[in-house]
């Protein structure tokens, strides 16, 4: 026997194999997301896992860490870049776009694998999947409204709603970001000493992620720093004041939360995300909000845009925790066959039952 022939291939790391009675339950998880999703009129979009990495680079943003740490990215035989898909949402406006679909509202969601190059851990794995819940054509407020007690509605159905705390923010426009972000630098600028090695890096690539840092010591500066709801004009406000209010109409609590930015760069105004105390490090269990600049950004005619990805694995975790999945089998039926010759009257009877809808296990 040859060496190579003794060597065991494991999988790579981050990427990992699920087996029942788990497999069984993310089978259930989905299920539950599409009824949901086809109450409120959303159909699924089939896309490939392989993009351009033009598209990314475009969409997410070359300064984000999704860009520039994490994607799978390589030449073909071609000598083309390509990229495993790191999220969905720029994969979801390159096919509306090219396809042209964008002459009337959209509703749509796209399901699967997504990958990125980040340190495994609970919670985060390399190939992780997600549910991305885009809809298109529709500017107002209202449209916001509806994207978030969909997800109200399935934390509800799956027993978590009380594990979650929604989060919700408006970044506004782009002009209005450019403003906030030149006081925000002048502000970080002047407390540079106190700053972590990653937002010293962002300081000069993506000064709003900094607001996001996680690190104790960066604390006190954050809480201190410009408010980006102060540079925001009448328009950005009125759409925040209006999704607020009809929130509190549909009795959705939801903290407001100045320092909640989103990692892609294809954001503006609404950015919210649904949070829990109960998967440690990775507490964001849904994120989302409007991005009425990607389409365009992407080469197609200005349309507005809006939508939110759940990251499947962890509510998973969360719904296994609240007891929200069922271990038990659906089998109706043990057929065991028994001496000489019964064996093909087993595979038989079997057979008809099963073309009655009835399920069997033979032994």
């Amino acid at each position: 026997m040859s060496p190579m022939a003794k060597t065991q291939i494991q999988s790579l790391r981050g990427m990992n194999d699920i087996f029942p009675p788990e497999s069984g339950h993310l089978q259930q998880l989905h299920d539950r997301i599409h009824a949901v999703l086809a109450r409120y009129g959303y159909r699924p979009l089939q896309l490939p896992l392989l993009e351009q990495t033009g598209l990314f680079k475009r969409a997410v943003g070359e300064e984000t860490d999704v860009v520039s740490k994490e994607m799978y990215t390589f030449n073909d035989r071609n000598d083309e870049s390509i990229t495993l898909r790191p999220e969905a949402t720029a994969g979801v406006v390159r096919a509306m776009i090219q396809h042209g679909k964008l002459q009337q509202p959209q509703r749509v969601y796209a399901e699967g694998p997504m990958f990125r190059y980040e340190r495994p851990q609970k919670g985060r794995s390399r190939q992780f999947s997600q549910v991305s819940v885009e809809a298109f054509g529709m500017a107002d407020a209202a449209l916001d409204a509806e994207l978030i007690p969909i997800c109200a509605d399935l934390f509800r159905r799956l027993g978590v709603l009380d594990l979650l705390t929604l989060e919700l923010n408006t970044i506004g426009l782009a002009d209005e970001r450019h403003a906030f972000q030149q006081a925000l630098v002048a502000y970080l600028q002047n407390h540079e000493d106190a700053l972590d090695d990653d937002s010293r890096r962002r300081l000069t690539t993506n000064p709003l992620r900094i607001l996001d840092s996680k690190t104790p010591a960066m604390q006190e500066i954050i809480e201190q720093a410009p408010k980006l709801i102060d540079y925001l004009e009448a328009p950005s406000r009125e759409h925040f004041e209006q999704l607020r209010g009809y929130l509190a109409d549909l009795g959705i609590p939801a903290t407001l939360n100045p320092r909640l930015v989103r990692g892609m760069d294809y954001y503006n105004r609404t950015v919210f995300e649904w949070v829990t105390d109960r998967l440690g490090a990775q507490a964001t269990v849904c994120g989302g909000g409007r991005y009425d600049s990607l389409i365009e950004m992407l080469g197609g005619k200005p349309a507005p845009a809006c939508g939110f990805a759940i990251g499947v694995e962890r509510l998973l975790d969360l719904v296994e925790q609240a007891d929200g999945l069922s271990d038990a089998q659906s089998l109706d039926v043990y057929l065991i066959s028994s001496g000489e010759g019964t064996m093909s009257a087993a595979l038989r009877a079997a057979e008809a039952l099963r073309a009655r809808g009835i399920e069997v296990l033979m032994h």
